[in-house]
């Protein structure tokens, strides 16, 4: 069989053209027929073979398919003969990828495909089209292993991947994802709004903030702290990372792409080291606060001592001198109690060994109102006590009592005067802490004015006989060293609410 493309039709024009593109074309073209009797020939193959498979002219006349055989990738040949065996067989067109080794080139992806024909005496004619795509195959190839790096960097790191389309409102969560979530099920966590479902409420408007401010091109990438309640029901903690790599035509964010990673670990230690800090900062502020009284305080009794013991000199007249004496000695008093005080606070702030034993509050309070009792006012005051029977706590005995005494006395000392005095008693469990209120209806504080000043060392807000502004501050002293916290809420002409938080 016989075929020339060169001299069939060659004075036509477009039988020219084609010849001219024919020639231009990088690809090979051939025709390989194969006989009834399984005699192979290739009467035609195109120049540019000679250039693909780097073969000498007369070479591949010599033999055509053995030259370009033998540049093939002794690893392939089996597989290109394989290839040829089975479209024959199979009676399908040959297709097949091979590598070959040229002597310049070196190592070379080629690629045929070719249509299939069958002729009536059982030849067949395979018209076929080599092309070199080792620019597509070292592509493929590096695609293919960062594929497979990424694939390993998502199984071993302990970061989650996400993929946001935001067209279609559907995001891709990896395996590491649903291995932070702690769930097996895909469909769980198929849209964003069921990510907002788990994140924690506190945290809710700051993950959106962070979010938007990204989308509206305010930060270069988005990132954001918060809480997720897992499949475990419990919250871990993650940072939460990415980037928009794809916005519309109005700058809208189509795409987003970002990580998860568990920081729970991190973040309960920075919390920690945060709540430290504040308690030292609290801490020296009651130092520096303390410092300030303890210099304000003493210099005022030095000052009075030194006026009287001035006037003693100047004084001639014993009878003088000996009135001057009595002031000298309430001076003395002053400064005695003064220093009672400063000391029992200093007890209180330096006591590192301080003993706790789980009380029962009902215990103490009943002691405690058994003191107060002596007040006047106690006699009309009504007690409701809603504390449970057998509520304990752990905490000191000598402050759980001193606490209760110094609150209860506050009540029934700044009763309203045109009210009978109720003090309520209330014990509860807030955020899995135990709560104790002592609520009353008696004057009230004026916090906007006050609140400040509230426990500070010696203030007093209203003018009583028996006031000298040392309980609340001792108060809150003795609270906090048993790491509990005490709060206010009061109006004025409405009562006061004391709340204390305890450790446990």
């Amino acid at each position: 069989m016989e075929f020339d493309f060169y001299k069939t039709k060659k004075n036509k024009t477009v039988d020219k053209l084609k010849s001219i593109l024919l020639d231009e074309i990088q690809d090979a073209f051939f025709v390989l027929t194969i006989s009834a009797h399984n005699d192979y020939d290739m009467p035609f193959i195109s120049n540019s073979a000679y250039d693909m498979f780097e073969i000498q002219h007369e070479d591949m006349f010599t033999n055509t398919i053995l030259s370009a055989c033998n540049q093939i990738h002794h690893e392939d040949k089996t597989l290109v003969k394989q290839s040829l065996i089975d479209s024959i067989k199979k009676r399908k067109s040959w297709n097949t990828i091979f590598r070959v080794l040229l002597p310049e080139k070196g190592s070379c992806w080629f690629k045929i495909t070719s249509k299939r024909k069958v002729n009536n005496d059982g030849s067949i004619e395979l018209y076929g089209r080599v092309t070199d795509i080792t620019e597509l195959k070292e592509q493929e190839l590096k695609f293919q292993s960062s594929e497979e790096r990424f694939k390993f960097v998502m199984e071993t790191s302990a970061s989650g991947i996400w993929d946001w389309n935001m067209k279609t409102n559907t995001i891709y969560y990896s395996p590491q994802s649903f291995k932070i979530l702690e769930s097996d099920t895909v469909e769980v966590f198929n849209s964003p709004e069921q990510w907002k479902e788990i994140v924690h409420p506190d945290d809710l408007k700051k993950y959106c903030e962070a979010l938007d401010n990204h989308f509206e091109n305010k930060t270069p990438f988005y990132e954001n702290f918060h809480r997720i309640l897992t499949s475990g029901n419990k919250y871990k903690w993650i940072l939460n990372r990415g980037k928009v790599i794809e916005r519309d035509i109005d700058g809208k964010p189509s795409k987003i792409i970002g990580t998860h990673t568990e920081v729970s670990s991190q973040k309960e230690k920075e919390l920690e080291l945060m709540k430290k800090m504040e308690f030292y900062s609290e801490k020296n502020n009651r130092l520096l606060n303390f410092s300030h009284i303890v210099s304000h305080n003493l210099n005022s009794h030095a000052g009075n001592f030194k006026l009287l013991l001035d006037m003693i000199d100047l004084e001639e007249n014993f009878a003088d001198k000996r009135e001057t004496m009595k002031y000298l000695r309430t001076v003395s008093n002053d400064l005695n109690k003064t220093i009672e005080d400063l000391s029992q606070i200093v007890n209180i702030q330096n006591n590192d060994k301080i003993i706790v034993e789980p009380l029962n509050l009902n215990a103490y309070l009943g002691r405690v109102l058994n003191i107060v009792s002596a007040y006047s006012h106690r006699n009309n005051a009504t007690i409701i006590n809603n504390i449970p029977a057998e509520a304990t706590i752990n905490f000191n005995p000598a402050y759980l009592e001193s606490v209760l005494q110094n609150l209860c006395t506050n009540a029934i000392k700044y009763a309203h005067p045109e009210k009978f005095l109720i003090i309520e008693f209330d014990f509860f469990l807030e955020n899995e802490k135990k709560v104790l209120t002592i609520k009353d209806n008696g004057l009230g504080i004026d916090l906007e004015k006050y609140g400040h000043l509230l426990f500070g060392m010696y203030k007093t807000f209203h003018n009583h006989e028996k006031s000298n502004g040392i309980g609340l501050y001792i108060t809150k002293n003795q609270i906090e060293s048993m790491n509990g916290s005490v709060t206010v809420e009061s109006k004025v002409g409405k009562g006061t609410t004391f709340k204390i938080i305890f450790n446990d």
